[in-house]
């Protein structure tokens, strides 16, 4: 029998952002996949007065529920969701939606656009030297392209932070 997984970040990642955010303390911050929402208050709850989160959602659907999630949480002044495929939307952050850089992005999408878009966030000048960037699943289910980029670019300094796939013990991994 297949494990059940439940396509969210979870407790023990949701702890890890909210160390990153901290000791990063961002004001502009960018989530690539919303699913329902989870990501996107966590990281919102803790902006400094003025931080904005804009997050890219290809689904509608999913779009919708994160909104409604988020101004369920209250922070409906933080967030904006952006509906539609990241490669189409990132081009039009800094004219469209007045972004400057961010200092804080969270990659959680479709994992084959990990690295596109990542070199796209930097074609596009919206990273800046000391931007964070921080990748869920990239072991399991996996983005090796995009681990072998940012290890081999020259571009970043790379942290690994160890978890298990959400919402599974320790001994249902394998």
């Amino acid at each position: 029998a297949l494990p059940i997984w439940a396509m969210n970040v979870g407790d023990e990642k949701g702890l890890i952002m909210d160390k990153v955010m901290m000791e990063i303390n961002p004001s502009s911050c960018l989530e690539l996949g919303a699913y329902c929402g989870y990501s996107a208050v966590r990281t919102a709850r803790l902006l400094k007065p003025g931080g904005q989160l804009l997050s890219i959602e290809i689904s509608p659907v999913y779009a919708a529920i994160a909104k409604q999630m988020v101004e369920f949480a209250g922070l409906q002044d933080k967030v904006t969701f952006l509906e539609g495929p990241s490669e189409e939307m990132i081009p039009q952050l800094k004219k469209k939606y007045e972004v400057d850089t961010f200092d804080f992005v969270f990659i959680d999408h479709h994992k084959k656009r990990y690295e596109p878009d990542t070199k796209l966030l930097e074609e596009c000048g919206l990273l800046k030297k000391g931007s964070v960037l921080l990748a869920d699943n990239v072991i399991c289910p996996g983005a090796p392209e995009f681990l072998h980029y940012v290890r081999t670019s020259g571009r970043y300094d790379c942290t690994h932070y160890p978890s298990h796939v959400e919402y599974m013990t320790r001994s249902e991994e394998h």
